[in-house]
C-alpha cells in the first residue's frame, strides 16, 4: 500500500481519521495508530511485519538497558549490540545478495546468492532504531518507559516506508500526550495534496518521460534524448521523493506530529554541499551526527570521514555498484569543494555556481539511475555525442513538445515559487475581511484542483512506482 493509491485515500485514510479522533484519549489514539500501522505494513509484508515487530522489542528493552546503566561500561555495550544488530539484519536483507554475488565472481566461486525479498522500509526504520538507542546513551532522549510507545514511533505508517527519519527526541512529548489544532489540522490537509499532486501529477509523469527515453539496447536515440531522459529522471525522483515526505509531515501533523522537513528546494542550491543540506536532510543529518562526527568530523581526518560517509550514503540507498559509485562521485566532489573549490564558487557570480551544481547533480542522477554500469556508460557516452550520434530525433522532440508545459511547471516549482506566493497570499488576506474571503476561495479551489487531476490520473493510468522498495 502507498500513499498515491485510491484504496490509500479513500478507504484506509479516512478510516483511519475516523477511529483516531473518535478515540477521546491520547492512550487510545495511540493504540489506534499502531493498529493501522502495522495493517498498513502488513498489507505489503504480512511476513516481515514480525521484522519490525522483532525489531522494536529488541531496542526497547535496549533502551531500558541503556537508561539503567548509563555512565557505566554496559551501556556502551547496549549501544554496540544495538548497533551490530540492527546492521546486521539490514545487511542480510538488503546486502548480502550483493556480496556473495562479488565472493562468486572475484574468486569463481558458485555459492548460491541469496534471493531475499526487501523488507520495504527497513533501511528508514533501522536507522530509527540506532538514533534512538544512541541519543538514550548520549542522554539526549528518556529511554521509552512503555513499549507501545516505542512501538507507536517505529511504526508510524506516515513515515514508516518512505521517511524522513525521525529522531525519537523530536516526537517524544507528542507520543505521550500532544494537542490536535483545527489551523494545524487544516495545514496537514493542505500539505497532503501538495505532496500529492507532486508525486501523481509531475513525478510519474517526468518518470514516464525517463523511462521512455531511457530504455534502450545500445544506446539512447540521441544526444537530446540522453540529456532530457537523465533531466526527467531527475525532476522525478525529486518530486516523489519530496511529495512522499510532504504527504508524511501532513498525515502527522493532521495527528498531532510535527515531523522535521526533508526537503528545502535543493535545485536552486550553487553547491553541492549547499546541495546535499536541503536534499533528505533527515538522512545527512543522520550520517553527519552518528557517523561523520564520531570519525571526528571536521577536527580530524576530514576528508577520510568524508569519504567513508559517501561510501555508507550510496550503500545505503541499494545493493548495487553503481550506488556506491554514486556515493563516492559525491564524496570527491565534496572533498575538491572543501579543498579550493567552495572559495572559488564564493567569488564567482552565483550563476557559476548554479550551473555547476545543476551538471554536476544530473551526472550523478545518470550514475543513480542505471543499475547496469554498461548501460551507464552508454548513457554517458551519448550525452557526449559518441560515436558521432545525432543530436536530435523526431521522436524525442515530438515527446518534449508534448510534455512543456508540465516540464516548464516541474522546472519553475523546484524554486521556493510557492512559499513566496503563499507569503504574498497571507499578507494580501491580512488587508480585509473581503481579500481573506478571495485568497480562502482561492486556496481551496487551487487544491481541490490538485486532488481532483490526481484522482483522475491515479485512476486512469497504471503508471504510479514506488521508488522506494530498494530502501
Amino acid at each position: 500500500m502507498v500513499f498515491s493509491d485510491i484504496f490509500f485515500l479513500f478507504i484506509f485514510l479516512p478510516l483511519f481519521l475516523i477511529c483516531y479522533f473518535a478515540a477521546s484519549k491520547t492512550k487510545i489514539k495511540n493504540i489506534v495508530l499502531i493498529i493501522f500501522s502495522l495493517f498498513f505494513y502488513a498489507w505489503g509484508e504480512p511476513v516481515w511485519v514480525c521484522l519490525l515487530i522483532f525489531s522494536s522489542v529488541f531496542d526497547y528493552f535496549n533502551g531500558r538497558f541503556i537508561d539503567k546503566h548509563k555512565g557505566e561500561k554496559k551501556a556502551v555495550l547496549g549501544v554496540v549490540i544495538s548497533c551490530v544488530v540492527n546492521l546486521s539484519i539490514l545487511g542480510v536483507f538488503k546486502y548480502s545478495g550483493m556480496i556473495v554475488s562479488g565472493i562468486n565472481g572475484l574468486l569463481g566461486l558458485s555459492l548460491p546468492v541469496p534471493d531475499f525479498h526487501l523488507p520495504i522500509g527497513i533501511s528508514f526504520y533501522t536507522f530509527q532504531s540506532i538514533t534512538y538507542v544512541v541519543d538514550v546513551y548520549r542522554q539526549k532522549a528518556k529511554a521509552q518507559k512503555n513499549y507501545f510507545g516505542y512501538l507507536l514511533y517505529l511504526s508510524m505508517f506516515f513515515q514508516l516506508v518512505a521517511g524522513p527519519i525521525v529522531r525519537y527526541s523530536s516526537v517524544a512529548r507528542e507520543i505521550e500526550n500532544r494537542d490536535i489544532k483545527i489551523s494545524e489540522f487544516h495545514q496537514g490537509i493542505n500539505r497532503l495534496i501538495f505532496g500529492l499532486g507532486k508525486k501523481v501529477l509531475i513525478a510519474n509523469s517526468m518518470g514516464l518521460l525517463a523511462t521512455e527515453l531511457l530504455t534502450f539496447d545500445k544506446a539512447p536515440s540521441s544526444v537530446l534524448a540522453a540529456w532530457a531522459g537523465v533531466i526527467m529522471y531527475s525532476l522525478q525522483i525529486y518530486y516523489d521523493f519530496s511529495g512522499y515526505s510532504d504527504m508524511a509531515i501532513g498525515m502527522g501533523m493532521m495527528c498531532g506530529f510535527h515531523f522535521p522537513e526533508n526537503f528545502e528546494h535543493p535545485y536552486v542550491s550553487s553547491s553541492v554541499t549547499e546541495f546535499w543540506r536541503r536534499w533528505h536532510i533527515s538522512l545527512g543529518t543522520f550520517f553527519r551526527d552518528y557517523v561523520y562526527i564520531p570519525l571526528g568530523g571536521n577536527r580530524k581526518h576530514q576528508l577520510l570521514n568524508i569519504a567513508i560517509v559517501w561510501f555508507c550514503t550510496g550503500l545505503w540507498h541499494g545493493a548495487s555498484w553503481n550506488f556506491i559509485i554514486w556515493g563516492l562521485y559525491f564524496g570527491v566532489l565534496l572533498v575538491i569543494e572543501k579543498t579550493f573549490l567552495l572559495k572559488v564558487l564564493d567569488k564567482a557570480p552565483k550563476f557559476f555556481g548554479h550551473l555547476y551544481l545543476i551538471i554536476a547533480v544530473i551526472f550523478g542522477w545518470a550514475i543513480f539511475y542505471f543499475t547496469d554500469v554498461s548501460q551507464l556508460s552508454s548513457c554517458l557516452g551519448a550525452m557526449f555525442g559518441a560515436n558521432g550520434l545525432a543530436l536530435t530525433d523526431i521522436l524525442t522532440v515530438s515527446k518534449l513538445k508534448g510534455s512543456l508545459w508540465l516540464i516548464i511547471i516541474a522546472v519553475v516549482l523546484c524554486m521556493p515559487v510557492y512559499s513566496y506566493v503563499s507569503k504574498v497570499g497571507e499578507r494580501f488576506a491580512m488587508q480585509s475581511k473581503g481579500k481573506f474571503v478571495f485568497v480562502s476561495v482561492v486556496k481551496i479551489a487551487v487544491l481541490g484542483l490538485i486532488m481532483f487531476l490526481s484522482v483522475i490520473s491515479l485512476v486512469g493510468d497504471t503508471y504510479n512506482p514506488f521508488l522506494y522498495f530498494r530502501f
